[in-house]
């Protein structure tokens, strides 16, 4: 359990480097499954082809690979729902690149 716990905390604390907000609050992050060891769970991205989606999986896997855990991911899309959200926090917490 205690482990789970540093894995949780290590996605959560990762942040979009362009948005003042972590990957797991804009919703980039979902569907964390915890095995031992190994983290698999889902970049949810709202557009195709997004030019940072290589950056952010690597922000969120060399955290985890520090503590000795291996990330396996699936890059989905944001459903329209997801994107509207996504869009509004990004207008609100833009930083830049």
């Amino acid at each position: 359990m205690k482990k789970e716990q540093e894995i949780l905390k290590v996605i959560s604390e990762v942040k979009h480097p362009a948005i003042d907000h972590s990957l797991l609050d804009l919703g980039i992050i979902k569907d964390i499954e915890i095995d031992n060891k190994t983290v698999a769970l889902k970049f949810v991205f709202p557009f195709p082809n997004i030019p940072i989606a290589d950056a952010l999986i690597d922000s969120v896997k060399m955290p985890l690979n520090n503590i000795g855990c291996t990330l396996f991911s699936d890059v989905i899309l944001m459903t329209e729902e997801e994107k509207a959200k996504f869009m509004q926090m990004e207008a609100e917490a833009w930083k830049g690149l």
